[in-house]
């Protein structure tokens, strides 16, 4: 009777999400996708430009054809999954750990400058002192998963300057829950909670401590012993992905950390090569051949267009102080650590990507505002409607901007000699 009623639920919860409407909106997601994709790649230009553009033309912004629903965020939301747990697998870790101390300054260079920036503009703009600071937290951000989708596009995730700008993009991510933690936390109470903060700070430590423990004591236990009948090589590499997602979860950091994470302890620990190769050919085929792109085609349908002169001043505005403050502030972090002109401005534009991480945070933000406007705690919003649109415009415009800057400065690092390698990975990716 149990084994029934669960053969009927489950039976029932797919008739509910996967539904003949479903079908024709992922047809026609990955269908316009692909051939925005390689229409942007014929020319020279990224993929991700490509389905970001298919998200426009089939979304609310222009005809509408396809919204967002639950099955189609849930697909994105595994796009990225598997799209981080791939990037953990291509990159090497050693070189990572060598590239940490450039990676943090970095990441506090482009969160601490586009903050005090952002701050400071909206200020200008006669925004409130909260308001203020969530719209300079809303421009700190970067979202690794767009810097990683990037990075393999162009073939250089594996560089010296591949390493540090993934490493940046999650010391930024910390940086951003912390932040936003202690500004929710000055929203709710007026005053900032200490224990609140340092158990929040705990936490990331003590995810940090379990995942390199399981790594180094659990992952090589079975996956030596492993091989692939059956696939069984993948599933202990996605059971890994998954246990160390869900532990991120648990320190308020994103499931995709996790991912990345379990992805380059799983790369450490496989000494078979025709092993790695079948577990890499497996999450790419997941990751960019199904489910990412569903992601970056579904983040254009946030996308929101208000046609007025003050709205569309203030997002130029806090868009071109985006993209300056990680340029100058993460490009200065890179020149400190030896990198010269132009590396350091590759690095700059590789982090000026934020996509769906901003909209996230700018979700979360405008939810308690509705709360605490409700219960007559504050008399002004945290974020007005107009600030919360221009945040959304400008994370849209700086993930487009970035593959495009990333591409013309990858370009002109690549004429000096010394760059001779990084120049054969740039011309390998064109002829993907």
């Amino acid at each position: 009777v149990i084994l029934y009623q669960c053969i009927r639920e489950s039976r029932d919860f797919f008739s509910v999400m996967i539904t003949q409407h479903l079908i024709v909106n992922l047809i026609l997601i990955l269908t316009v996708a692909w051939f925005m994709g390689r229409v942007f790649a014929r020319f020279g230009l990224p993929v991700v430009l490509g389905e970001l553009l298919a998200g426009l033309i089939l979304g609310p912004p222009l005809l509408g054809i396809v919204t967002a629903s639950e099955p189609i965020e849930l697909l994105a939301e595994f796009g990225i999954f598997f799209l981080m747990f791939h990037a953990g697998l291509e990159m090497d870790p050693k070189e990572a750990v060598e590239h940490i101390w450039p990676s943090i300054a970095v990441a506090l260079g482009g969160f601490i400058l586009p903050f005090a920036l952002g701050f400071f503009t909206c200020k200008i703009f006669g925004g409130t002192v909260f308001q203020s600071l969530f719209v300079g937290m809303g421009l700190s951000i970067t979202a690794i998963a767009v810097q990683a989708r990037i990075l393999h596009d162009m073939q250089i995730q594996n560089t010296s300057i591949g390493h540090i700008i993934i490493g940046a993009a999650i010391v930024d991510d910390i940086l951003a829950l912390v932040t936003l933690s202690i500004l929710l936390s000055l929203a709710e109470s007026g005053t900032i909670q200490v224990v609140e903060i340092s158990f929040i700070v705990l936490k990331v430590a003590g995810f940090f401590a379990f995942t390199i423990l399981f790594g180094h004591f659990v992952i090589p236990r079975f996956i030596r012993r492993l091989d692939d009948r059956e696939g069984k090589t993948f599933t202990f590499a996605l059971i890994s992905a998954l246990a160390v997602g869900y532990f991120a979860e648990l320190a308020g950091l994103h499931l995709i950390i996790g991912a990345f994470l379990a992805g380059q302890f799983v790369r450490k620990e496989i000494i078979d090569r025709g092993f790695y190769q079948k577990i890499n050919d497996r999450f790419y085929s997941l990751s960019y051949g199904f489910m990412a792109p569903i992601f970056f085609v579904s983040l254009s349908f946030h996308l929101q267009l208000k046609w007025e002169w003050p709205v569309i001043i203030f997002t130029l505005a806090i868009t071109l102080i985006a993209i300056m403050g990680k340029l100058i502030g993460c490009g200065v972090g890179a020149f400190i650590y030896g990198h010269k002109f132009w590396g350091s401005a590759i690095i700059g534009c590789g982090m000026n990507g934020r996509g769906a991480v901003e909209m996230v945070v700018a979700a979360v933000v405008i939810k308690l505002s509705d709360q605490l406007m409700a219960s007559q705690t504050i008399a002004e919003p945290l974020l007005t409607k107009d600030q919360f649109s221009a945040l959304i415009c400008m994370a849209f415009i700086t993930t487009i901007i970035a593959p495009l800057t990333l591409k013309w400065t990858v370009k002109k690092y690549c004429t000096c000699d010394e760059n001779a390698q990084f120049y054969s990975l740039w011309e390998k990716s064109k002829k993907v």
